[in-house]
């Protein structure tokens, strides 16, 4: 018999690759998502954070149209996605801050993925 833990997670992560653009101070880095929830998101860099970094983010989702989606938020996890000395980092970030019109555009979106996805059973 397995023992089913709890799940830890409040929001179910989607696998949603999207282009995304990490602004710092006199600095611009593009990286990937591999997953996304309402509060949080897990992508790929080649730049190396600190935890507890915060972040200033640009997404540009199908549904926003023009209108870039703005979201700050915090390191919590970074790790190597290999052994190897170029590989990438993996992130994981926390949402700490988004516009309510952002938000709403972007759970429209993950509603959207969620629905059209194979989470969901025929």
């Amino acid at each position: 018999m397995r023992l089913k833990l709890p799940e830890r997670r409040r929001f179910i992560r989607i696998e949603a690759p999207m282009r995304i653009k990490i602004e710092g101070d006199g600095w611009v880095e593009e990286a990937t998502t591999k997953n996304i929830s309402p509060i949080s998101m897990r992508f790929e860099t080649v730049r190396k954070f600190n935890k507890s970094e915060i972040l200033d983010m640009v997404m540009n989702l199908p549904l926003s149209g023009d209108k870039p989606i703005r979201v700050k938020g915090q390191v919590v996890w970074q790790e190597k996605t290999s052994l190897e000395d170029k590989s990438p980092y993996d992130v994981g970030l926390e949402i700490t801050h988004i516009e309510d019109e952002s938000k709403n555009v972007l759970l429209k979106y993950l509603c959207d993925l969620l629905y059209d996805s194979s989470y969901h059973s025929d």
